[in-house]
């Protein structure tokens, strides 16, 4: 049974003094789920959070919460009024009230005050932490607890703005998982802004990819990984390849790695120039294969080992082998590709044009954020 719709964007375009930093945003959140917006900075994910929140003005287009429009052009509804909550970067957190008291705040006058702050303190794992001040805590402990905080008041949506960005790397990692885990758990619908992937994918129902303030795909982890919907998805989401192809028939490409054929089909023309996405996991250790590459370079990641590779052309790629095939740099190892799921995007200009394979190679988008 699907869930109600909580959240609609439509046709949204917020910034500021006029300024549009994002236009013609529009998507839904069902809910009970969690969203993020993801993109790397300036592309328009925070300005729209703001929005959502309250906190900037809408130029056009508007927002519904529920059954309600708490925004479009020329009125904004009250932050306060919005029943969203809201997790800072910063945390935020009152240094002089102690963590129960710091939960606490946004239900002062709530008659079971003492139960719901109890029952947060358990969910986020501190209640045996309750009398300490944020002074005495660790970067997480202070993130759980403004977390728990924000939770109090019981919002319909609940915002969270960069989350994990001043913890290191594995506490991030853990806390990111404990953070699905705890709004599942309560059921409650959010939002989350992250520049970072493997946060957005470890918390995330559905990811909205930004660029340059414009949605590029609103989807599933997954269908942003296998069906990127432009370039810039592909290359974004994940480790990229794209190499220059011949499109033979609607499901099948001439590459410098040879035929690769896959399960989709595509209506340019015979004969047309195209890119075709290759991703780490799509070029496998085949001992047998008469292709082959060299190893330039090795990552050892333990159930797995990543490989860079060079062919003969020059053109290099990224596999991931298993871990029990130990190979050293500078040894010819042989692969074959697995890309049953062909993901190609059209060459501008040239839909008709000839694809010139022993020029073009691989050409590799920088996926660093």
């Amino acid at each position: 049974m699907s869930q109600p719709l909580l959240l609609n964007l439509r046709n949204l375009s917020c910034g500021y003094h006029e300024q549009k930093v994002v236009q013609d945003l529009n998507l839904h959140l069902n809910a009970g789920d969690i969203g993020c917006l993801l993109g790397p900075s300036g592309c328009g994910k925070t300005t729209t959070l703001r929005a959502i929140a309250g906190f900037e003005p809408v130029l056009a287009g508007e927002i519904q919460l529920a059954d309600q429009v708490i925004s479009r052009a020329g009125f904004t509804l009250a932050a306060e009024k919005r029943r969203i909550g809201m997790v800072f970067q910063d945390y935020a957190l009152f240094p002089h009230l102690n963590v129960a008291q710091n939960v606490a705040f946004g239900i002062r006058q709530h008659p079971e005050r003492e139960r719901i702050t109890t029952e947060l303190l358990e969910l986020v794992k501190l209640n045996t932490l309750a009398k300490r001040y944020p002074h005495e805590l660790s970067g997480g402990q202070q993130q759980r607890v403004a977390l728990a905080r924000a939770l109090a008041p019981e919002p319909r949506l609940l915002l969270l703005d960069e989350p994990f960005s001043n913890l290191d790397g594995e506490l991030r990692r853990r806390l990111s998982q404990e953070v699905r885990e705890i709004l599942k758990a309560r059921g409650t619908s959010a939002i989350l802004v992250t520049h970072d992937q493997e946060e957005a994918f470890a918390v995330s129902d559905h990811i909205g990819v930004f660029n340059e303030g414009r949605l590029q795909q609103w989807d599933t982890p997954y269908n942003l990984y296998h069906e990127p919907l432009t370039p810039f998805v592909a290359s974004f989401i994940g480790q990229g390849y794209f190499i220059r192809g011949q499109l033979l028939s609607p499901d099948s490409v001439q590459t410098e790695l040879g035929l690769i054929s896959g399960n989709r089909a595509y209506t340019w023309a015979i004969g047309s120039a195209v890119d075709v996405l290759l991703r780490p996991d799509d070029i496998v250790y085949a001992p047998d294969s008469s292709l082959t590459a060299r190893i330039i370079g090795k990552t050892f990641l333990g159930a797995t080992t990543l490989y860079r590779l060079q062919l003969a052309t020059g053109s290099q790629l990224e596999s991931i082998f298993p871990s029990h095939a130990d190979h050293r740099v500078g040894e010819d190892v042989g692969i074959r590709i697995a890309a049953d799921h062909l993901v190609v995007f059209a060459v501008p200009g040239s839909i008709e044009a000839q694809a010139h394979l022993s020029e073009s190679g691989v050409r590799r988008y920088n996926t660093a954020l």
